[in-house]
């Protein structure tokens, strides 16, 4: 049985946006995008990039406690990888996505995940919804280590959804993943 707890953030609103603005340098004014100044570089080991290409590009590289300034979600769930049921807290991808103004489905764009040993593998936008797939940055509680398959791992909530058991989808949750690339769709 999968049990799901959501986790709220509770920032006042100035301290949210405050913290999208160091996220991804976001500007409140409406200047050209290709005229806007690099965000700032974080502050501590950086655990994934995240890349926009295309029209508007950018590039955001994150650290774990950026990771965890966003909407977090946790599951239990059972893995193919692991033994008994395992408890995961991350944030969800669809939450990610939205970062970069990206809703699923979104036409025309792919999502290209890789990982430090340069596994890569096309995750369908469609995949990003609610009670969706998580970017893993806690296991049973504790952050993982690049041996145990951290420290960032795409994982499926496989227990609430039978589609979730597939080999397509195993094949997409992605451990040590450590970059996101969004791109538009070759014609």
């Amino acid at each position: 049985m999968m049990m799901r707890e959501k986790k709220v953030l509770s920032l006042a609103l100035g301290a949210g946006l405050a913290v999208f603005a160091a996220l991804f340098g976001a500007d409140t004014t409406r200047a050209d995008t290709a005229s806007q100044s690099a965000a700032p570089a974080p502050q501590g080991e950086v655990l994934l990039t995240v890349t926009l290409e295309g029209e508007g590009a950018r590039e955001q590289q994150m650290t774990l406690a950026q990771l965890q300034a966003l909407a977090a979600d946790s599951f239990e769930t059972t893995t193919i990888w692991t033994t008994g049921p395992q408890s995961f807290t991350g944030v969800p991808l669809a939450e990610l996505l939205a970062q970069f103004d990206i809703a699923a489905p979104t036409p025309g764009i792919t999502l290209e995940a890789r990982a430090v040993n340069d596994y890569m593998v096309e995750i369908p936008l469609t995949d990003a919804v609610e009670d969706g797939p998580i970017i893993a940055y806690l296991r049973n509680g504790k952050t993982m280590s690049l041996r145990g398959k951290g420290p960032l791992w795409l994982v499926y909530p496989y227990d609430s959804n039978p589609a979730y058991r597939t080999e397509a989808v195993y094949s997409r949750s992605i451990w040590q993943l450590d970059s996101l690339s969004l791109r538009p769709t070759a014609e």
